[in-house]
């Protein structure tokens, strides 16, 4: 597992009363999110990740997701395994916070899976 507070972007500077304990980094990248309740997908959608930390994320959303709601997101991660191996981020953890147009998640689990060359170019061209 890649420790996320340890990877290889900067991190944002603390915004004065910020209460996080965690470092949160900009990383920036096409998000698929997937509403869950009782392993039923409810809703799913397309937005851009604004931060990562190993405790949330925080992405743009077309609609207000409700707080509280269990929540999967998938994104491409932007370093590579081994320098070649594509790597895409898999999370799961609730909204704690949302206003229309972004939604904070806190994680409470999360994976880096492998994906290969031809699943990672179909994914981004939408073959």
């Amino acid at each position: 597992m890649v420790d996320l507070e340890h990877a290889r972007v900067s991190p944002q500077p603390n915004r004065g009363t910020d209460r996080r304990f965690t470092n949160r980094f900009p990383v920036q990248q096409e998000v698929r999110y997937r509403l869950l309740q009782a392993r039923t997908v409810t809703a799913s959608g397309i937005g851009k990740s604004l931060d990562v930390s190993s405790g949330g994320i925080l992405f743009t959303t077309t609609e207000r997701l409700p707080t509280g709601r269990m929540v999967e997101i998938a994104m491409s991660w932007p370093a590579r395994l081994h320098g070649t191996c594509p790597l895409q981020f898999v999370a799961t953890g609730r909204v704690v916070r949302s206003d229309g147009s972004t939604a904070a998640v806190r994680i409470q689990r999360y994976e880096f899976r492998t994906r290969s060359a031809t699943a990672l170019s179909a994914a981004t061209t939408g073959v």
